[in-house]
């Protein structure tokens, strides 16, 4: 079949129901799975165990100066310890041109390409050009390592 009788065969088949109708082939498709695939059981989680780290190691905490961070260039991410103990990341892609923020200083994430800054508490913007905060990253700590989740 030509690609435009292929269309017109689409179009006219899509505009046999009516709003709100499911057609036959899209209401199989959100009917319960086949026999043969078994349903998955609900999660559980416990309440007492803590769960085991997921992800990668991004940096050693001792790695990570209170009052500054890291960035780990080829992951693209940058983590900071703005208190003793308290570890947060961020995405290190500038959100001003895409650039790569490169260093944590005085409290601040900087990145070289044009000279906007990121505060490690939150990736606010400290100082333009960028106008938005840098996404934040889920991480965890554990035994000394700071995972991405």
């Amino acid at each position: 079949m030509k690609r435009r009788m292929v269309l017109l065969s689409t179009a006219a088949l899509a505009g046999c129901s009516k709003y709100g109708e499911q057609s036959a082939p899209q209401a199989a498709a959100t009917s319960a799975p086949p026999a043969s695939e078994p349903a998955s059981a609900p999660a559980t989680a416990s309440a007492t165990a803590s769960p085991p780290p997921q992800g990668e190691v991004l940096v050693k905490a001792a790695d990570v100066p209170v009052g500054g961070g890291t960035v780990i260039t080829d992951k693209k991410v940058v983590v900071t310890q703005p208190k003793a103990g308290e570890f947060k990341a961020f995405s290190a892609v500038c959100t001003h041109q895409g650039c790569l923020v490169n260093s944590v200083s005085d409290g601040t994430i900087n990145c070289p390409c044009h000279g906007s800054k990121f505060r490690i508490t939150d990736a606010s913007v400290a100082h333009g050009p960028a106008k938005k905060p840098l996404p934040p990253e889920e991480i965890t700590e554990k035994d000394g390592e700071i995972f991405l989740v």
